[in-house]
């Protein structure tokens, strides 16, 4: 049993090392008139931080951090192909748009299409996985299957799409010469910029909140890069699960991360909360961050209704989350298994270099 117990915390603390690389576009059409939106937007994100942005209207790539901007000075040439590459695929994409919207007759009023692909590599294995997919109106619309190099309809709309793009054999043969080489060697060269900033560690501030009273307590921990992170709560040393509700790791504006994990204390007598006890762990550094449970240390964020009225900033919230997502293209599908999937490869990263320009889709 103590082997066992071992074993389980070996496999709790141990995080593999990914690193990846996606790029976003967003095409819209009925909103440019009102909002003065670009029609076409795409940004790139290594490990879920977004690095590059470029749009329909400026016709050039912006770097978002500050490793990105000495890629741009010390390589002129690598930063023009981006360039290009961002500008031909916006024009591949808007056409892309158009097409669909002809062959579903949908004319006129608000519609988005979006679209991910990129890479992802274990660094201890180097196994690969692809992401190429469609989003249509906000759900999923199309997903490339790397094994079969055929595409996934989850909707009866995308099927007449899935039909014409499955019999382009080149084009989906070509998608894995694409992963496999000159998407892992684009996300290779942007971590060797980028490795002091995308591979650092950054211990959070840990803080213990409630709301009222009655209500649960928070353990939350924000500042943390990167995200491969675990935060539990302990009583007497043991990590218990009841009573316990554990949060997502969410990012912060700067490229950190933030979590929280609940405890409901209103069954925990008062001369037993020094019982407890919350545990934030971060791979690869070997000290946790332990924070006892202690009225004294509590922060309250409880905010009485008089002080703002509710509809209004709900609304102002909403508009404004919608507003960001829809500018950078980075956005959430509505699917069961709640974000992206990789096209499952086995196959190592090679040094061939491929333009990906010649994917261009019809």
């Amino acid at each position: 049993m103590k082997k066992i117990l071992l074993l389980f915390l070996f496999c709790r603390v141990s995080f593999p090392v990914k690193h990846s690389m996606k790029v976003f576009f967003t095409a819209s059409s009925g909103v440019q008139e009102s909002h003065n939106f670009p029609e076409v937007v795409s940004v790139m994100l290594i490990d879920d931080v977004e690095v590059a942005y470029c749009d329909s209207r400026i016709k050039t790539a912006l770097p978002k951090q500050d490793w990105m901007e000495k890629l741009r000075d010390g390589d002129p040439k690598f930063w023009k192909w981006y360039t290009g590459e961002c500008t031909v695929h916006q024009q591949v994409f808007r056409d892309e748009f158009i097409s669909l919207k002809k062959r579903l007759n949908h004319t006129g009023s608000i519609h988005i299409l979006q679209k991910m692909f990129g890479c992802e590599q274990d660094e201890e294995t180097g196994h690969i996985s692809g992401f190429h997919q469609y989003g249509y109106n906000g759900e999923d619309f199309l997903v490339f299957h790397l094994e079969t190099q055929t595409w996934i309809a989850p909707t009866p709309q995308s099927v007449m799409t899935k039909h014409m793009w499955d019999r382009d054999r080149s084009r989906n043969d070509f998608w894995k010469i694409v992963f496999h080489h000159a998407c892992i060697d684009c996300l290779n060269k942007l971590l060797d910029y980028g490795r002091s900033s995308v591979m650092r560690t950054d211990l959070p501030s840990v803080s213990l909140l409630q709301k009222s009273p009655s209500s649960p307590v928070s353990c939350h921990a924000t500042g943390f890069y990167p995200d491969r992170a675990m935060m539990f709560w302990r009583k007497d040393g043991e990590e218990i699960h009841e009573d316990v509700d554990h949060g997502e790791i969410l990012p912060n504006h700067d490229g950190s991360f933030q979590m929280s994990s609940d405890l409901d204390v209103s069954s925990v007598p008062p001369e037993d909360w020094r019982r407890y006890d919350c545990v934030f762990h971060l791979s690869g550094v070997k000290d946790d961050i332990v924070t006892k449970l202690d009225k004294a240390v509590i922060r309250a964020n409880q905010v009485s209704p008089s002080q703002f009225p509710a509809g209004p900033v709900i609304g102002v919230v909403v508009g404004l989350v919608l507003l960001t997502l829809c500018i950078t293209g980075v956005f959430i599908w509505r699917n069961n298994n709640h974000g992206f999937k990789p096209a499952n490869s086995s196959d190592s990263s090679s040094s061939q270099t491929t333009s990906v320009t010649d994917a261009a889709l019809d």
